[in-house]
């Protein structure tokens, strides 16, 4: 797992997008896994900045997000379909037809979630998966105790979760219980993670997914197991972490780091 530390916020979403575009430029038609929530919005600003001012195509990409809340329509003001689309989607230029993002309203949610499987499979693989990281340690809504090899399905969201989320209902009893999510044995299948976190209330989950052991009371502790992991942090989000001075000296010295 490499460890980057930026003072801000502004300043890690910057280096995290050009990850991103890094991939874009020399694979037009990757596979995008994305991600919702408050973490990655700086991250998606600056791919909108960088379409805009630079010309980062997106005409070729095909995206996948990691889930979606059960019982919202698609143009519900909390689900993740509008998340996607009023903060990315409809500032770029990726077709809509390669877009695809868990549905709320299926009839079968079963046959929804293998479908899904099968239609990352078909489409390649996920190039590089783009997380956040809740306050638990969990990613995507694989809660704790979740299985490390878990694949696309209906989970029931832990309290914690949902007392987390309620800040963006008018009512925590508006807050969906279950959710379609990517498993962890799913996220663990792209070539690339990329995960973003920031601020102080992130910064004992950080340090529980990249010093604690691998174990599924935090999933995202998963991303030690993955040979190409990305975590971008700001100062407040790594201030937890013991081996803070060792992650400085290591991205100090990096750029003079034998190529082969």
């Amino acid at each position: 797992m490499e460890v980057k530390i930026s003072p801000t916020y502004e300043a890690l979403s910057k280096q995290a997008a050009e990850f991103v575009a890094e991939l874009l430029n020399a694979k037009p038609n990757a596979v995008l896994g994305l991600a919702t929530g408050s973490s990655p919005i700086g991250l998606y600003r600056e791919l909108v900045r960088m379409h805009k001012d630079e010309g980062l195509d997106f005409s070729q990409v095909t995206t996948f997000n990691l889930d979606e809340y059960v019982g919202l329509p698609a143009e519900h003001p909390q689900s993740y379909h509008y998340f996607m689309y009023e903060n990315l989607f409809k500032h770029i230029n990726v077709p809509k037809e390669h877009i695809h993002i868990p549905s709320g309203t299926t009839k079968n949610y079963r046959a929804f979630c293998q479908w899904y499987e099968n239609r990352i499979k078909e489409c390649g693989g996920i190039d590089m998966q783009v997380l956040g990281i809740g306050s638990d340690g969990h990613i995507a809504f694989n809660e704790p105790t979740s299985s490390l090899a878990s694949r696309t399905r209906l989970k029931t969201l832990a309290r914690q979760t949902i007392e987390d989320n309620a800040r963006f209902f008018d009512r925590a009893e508006e807050v969906p219980i279950y959710a379609i999510t990517m498993g962890v044995g799913t996220i663990l299948e792209a070539r690339h993670l990329l995960l973003v976190a920031n601020g102080e209330n992130k910064a004992d989950a950080v340090a529980k997914m990249i010093e604690g052991p691998v174990t599924s009371m935090i999933t995202a502790s998963a991303l030690q197991l993955h040979p190409h992991a990305k975590v971008f942090i700001d100062d407040a989000a790594a201030s937890k972490l013991t081996m803070r001075e060792y992650y400085d000296w290591i991205q100090a010295k990096k750029p003079g780091a034998p190529r082969f």
